[in-house]
């Protein structure tokens, strides 16, 4: 068989490519049991975390943590969906975001600058949380009550956790992959 030809060259053709350019190169769609138990993961950890909002009359149920849940449930193997990011950088984010309301106030702006100092400081200390940058645009948006708001957010987060540990048990997979 023969190889190239330098016609192949002049069109662009790599040699040894494996698909054409229009074939994607995302990932292959999970197995359907997988593919279940993510999105039952997802349903039951975002109601529990409505049931027990309820139960304390505080909502509990914020973006941000709607958005952990996709990584806990739907790549526990990252390290963005671990109990150390997850819980450390919900935290740290909400920490870093109250303090630059403490001396920015409520703004877009203030908003925009906390995210990406969130972002830092997750960083430097190892704990980066995509969601969590949304966590801070809340705070410094909605300017909630700081004890209160951590707490709820701790819990939140541990729920999240948990309910991901026991999902990975029925699935017969490991989350988490660590926990500090």
């Amino acid at each position: 068989m023969a190889g190239p030809t330098a016609a192949d060259a002049d069109k662009g053709a790599e040699v040894g490519t494996a698909a054409p350019w229009y074939r994607s190169k995302a990932p292959a769609r999970p197995k359907l049991r997988a593919l279940a138990v993510a999105t039952a993961t997802s349903i039951v950890a975002l109601v529990v975390l409505v049931a027990v909002g309820q139960l304390l009359g505080q909502t509990i149920l914020i973006p941000s943590l709607a958005a952990t849940m996709a990584l806990v449930a739907g790549g526990s193997s990252l390290p963005m969906a671990q109990p150390r990011n997850v819980i450390g950088g919900q935290l740290v984010s909400a920490v870093v975001a109250f303090v630059v309301l403490a001396i920015a106030g409520s703004s877009v702006w203030a908003a925009a600058v906390a995210g990406g100092l969130a972002l830092g400081v997750m960083l430097l200390l190892r704990v980066s949380h995509s969601p969590a940058t949304a966590t801070v645009v809340i705070v410094v948006l909605e300017k909630p009550e700081i004890v209160r708001f951590l707490a709820l957010l701790l819990l939140g987060t541990v729920i999240l956790v948990a309910v991901g540990a026991v999902s990975a048990r029925a699935n017969r997979t490991t989350y988490p992959l660590y926990w500090w």
